[in-house]
C-alpha cells in the first residue's frame, strides 16, 4: 500500500526488538547525558556569577585603593590612581562667552566652538568638525600628532571665519594626566592605541603650545585640560546641581566624583572639594581582581594590547565583553557542550563577536531571530534553538557579571561621600554616559539594583549625559573663566 501511495520513496521497515526495555534504557543514557552536559555547562557559567559577598568584598577592596592613591605615601603603588583635576565648581548660571574646544580620545576628534550666553546653552551656536588622526600619526612623533591637531585647529577657525581669533580653550585629553593646577597635563602613559614618542611625562599643554607657536597664525588662551569623565560630570551638573559623581561605561570605563580637598594629599589646602579623576579601569592591576578572574578573563587579557594592566575595565566595559563570551563559547565547543562540537572559522578569529551582539541578543524575545541571525553571521549555520538558548544565557551572564562589578565600584564611592560629609544618608546624581551603559538593554537596571543593595544608605539618581567631552569641557573651561574674573575683581 505504501508502494502504491508513494512511488518514488524507499521505505523499509524494521522489526524493534524489546522496545519498551533497550528503548527506555537509551532515552535514560540520553538524558543522563543531556544532564551532565548541562551540569558542566553551569559549572563553567558558575565562575562568573558573583555572590553579595563577593560584590561587598570588591566595593571593600575599590574602597581601600581609594584611600591608597589619595594618600601622599601610598599613591604610586596604588592601582587606583585618583588624579586631582583642580575642577572645584560647577556653573552658577552666570558664564558667558565664547570656547575653544578640542576633544581628542581616539583615532578621531573633535573641535568645537560653543557660545554660551546667560548661562544659556545656545545650541544653534555649537559648531564641531571631525578630524581623523591617521595611524602613523597617532604612532609617530609627539611633534607630527600636535602638529597635526593644531593644523586642524586653523582648518577650523577658517572654517568659522575666525582666522587669527584669541579664544579660551579646553582640552579634553581623556588619557591618564597628573595635574597641579587646571590648565595643566603631564600624560603618565598612552592608550587606546596611542604610542607617540616624546609625549609621556610630559606637559600635554605645553606640547599644544609649542605646536602653535611653530604654526605662528593664532594665539590660544590655555584655561582647562579636561578628562572626558569629569565633563560628563559636569554637563548634568549644568542641569542637575546634586550631580557630583561622572560615570562612564563604554568602549572603556572610567569615574570621577567630588571629594573633600582635606583629605586629598596631592593637593595643598583644606578647604571645599574638588574633583577626583579616579582611573578606576586600572584597579585590579595589583592583583585586587585575581580570586575574581576566570580563565576567560586570562585568555582576553594575555590576547590584548596591554596584558595586566586594565584589568577592571576589561571585565566591565564593551571594548572586552564580546571577547569574553566569544571564548566561553569555545570553550564549550572544544568540549561538544555546544554547536554539537563544530566551531566556524568565524568564530576562531578574535574580536568577530562584537560586544553590539550582547545588547542584540539579550533584546530578543521567545523566538530567537537576533540570535540565530547572528550566529548564522559567525558562520555557524547548522545552531539550533537549544544552542541559541545556550548562547543567550552566556551573554547574560557576562553582561550582568559586568554590571555588578560597576555597580559594586560605584557603591564605595557614593558612601565614601556620604561618610565624608557625616550623613547617614546621602543624595546625590550621577552623570553617566557611554554607549554601554544607554544601549543594553538590562546593564542599567542591574548596576542601578547592585548599588541599592550594596549602598543602602544612599539615594543615587542616574541622569544621562549628553556630549561630557564637548559640551563638559566648554562648561569646565567658562567656568574657570568667571572664577578668574572673579578673583581679579
Amino acid at each position: 500500500m505504501v508502494r502504491q501511495l508513494m512511488p518514488d520513496s524507499d521505505v523499509r521497515f524494521l522489526t524493534s526488538q524489546c522496545g519498551s526495555g533497550k528503548g527506555a534504557a537509551m532515552v535514560t543514557a540520553v538524558a543522563y547525558r543531556y544532564a551532565a552536559q548541562q551540569a558542566e555547562r553551569q559549572a563553567v557559567l558558575n565562575t562568573l556569577r558573583l555572590s553579595r559577598q563577593q560584590l561587598l568584598e570588591v566595593k571593600r577592596r575599590m574602597r581601600e585603593k581609594m584611600l591608597q592613591g589619595l594618600s601622599k605615601q601610598t599613591h604610586e603603588e596604588s592601582s587606583v590612581k585618583m588624579l586631582p583635576t583642580y575642577v572645584i565648581s560647577t556653573p552658577n548660571g552666570t558664564e558667558q562667552g565664547d570656547f575653544l574646544v578640542v576633544d581628542l580620545g581616539g583615532s578621531k576628534f573633535r573641535v568645537l566652538l560653543a557660545q554660551i550666553q546667560n548661562g544659556k546653552k545656545r545650541n544653534e551656536t555649537l559648531h564641531q568638525k571631525i578630524y581623523n588622526i591617521p595611524q602613523e600619526t597617532m604612532q609617530g612623533t609627539g611633534k607630527e600628532l600636535f602638529d597635526h591637531i593644531v593644523d586642524c585647529i586653523a582648518d577650523f577657525l577658517e572654517y568659522m571665519g575666525m582666522s587669527g581669533a584669541s579664544l579660551p580653550l579646553g582640552f579634553t585629553f581623556s588619557f591618564p594626566c597628573h595635574q597641579s593646577r587646571l590648565d595643566q597635563g603631564i600624560l603618565l602613559k598612552w592608550t587606546k592605541g596611542f604610542k607617540a614618542s616624546g609625549c609621556e611625562g610630559q606637559d600635554v599643554i605645553v606640547l599644544l603650545k609649542e605646536a602653535v607657536c611653530r604654526r605662528k597664525e593664532f594665539d590660544l588662551n590655555f584655561v582647562a585640560v579636561v578628562n572626558d569623565t569629569v565633563g560628563t560630570m559636569m554637563t548634568c551638573g549644568y542641569e542637575d546641581p546634586r550631580c557630583e559623581v561622572g560615570l562612564i561605561v563604554g568602549t572603556g570605563t572610567n569615574a570621577c566624583y567630588m571629594e573633600e580637598v582635606q583629605n586629598i594629599d596631592l593637593v595643598d589646602g583644606d578647604e571645599g572639594r574638588m574633583c577626583v579623576n579616579m582611573e578606576w579601569g586600572a584597579f585590579g592591576d595589583a592583583g585586587e581582581l585575581d580570586d575574581f578572574c576566570t580563565q576567560f578573563d586570562a585568555f582576553v587579557d594575555e590576547s590584548s594590547t596591554n596584558p595586566g594592566k586594565q584589568r577592571y575595565e576589561k571585565m566591565v566595559s564593551g571594548m572586552y565583553l564580546g571577547e569574553i563570551v566569544r571564548n566561553i563559547l569555545m570553550h564549550f565547543t572544544d568540549r561538544g557542550l555546544l554547536f554539537r562540537g563544530k566551531v566556524s572559522e568565524r568564530l576562531k578569529m578574535h574580536g568577530i563577536f562584537a560586544t553590539k551582539f550582547l545588547s542584540q541578543i539579550e533584546s530578543d524575545r521567545l523566538a530567537m531571530r537576533q540570535v540565530r541571525a547572528i550566529l548564522q553571521h559567525l558562520g555557524l549555520t547548522n545552531s539550533t534553538c537549544d544552542d541559541s538558548v545556550l548562547v543567550k544565557e552566556v551573554c547574560g551572564v557576562v553582561s550582568r557579571r559586568a554590571a555588578q562589578l560597576c555597580g559594586a565600584g560605584l557603591a564605595a564611592v557614593v558612601d565614601k561621600m556620604r561618610e565624608n560629609r557625616n550623613l547617614n544618608q546621602l543624595s546625590v546624581t550621577v552623570g553617566v554616559d557611554g554607549t554601554l551603559y544607554k544601549t543594553h538593554p538590562h546593564f542599567s537596571r542591574i548596576m542601578q539594583e547592585t548599588l541599592q543593595d550594596l549602598a543602602p544608605q544612599c539615594q543615587v539618581t542616574f541622569h544621562k549625559s549628553e556630549d561630557g567631552s564637548g559640551k563638559g569641557a566648554a562648561l569646565i573651561t567658562a567656568v574657570a573663566c568667571r572664577l578668574r574674573r572673579e578673583e581679579e575683581q
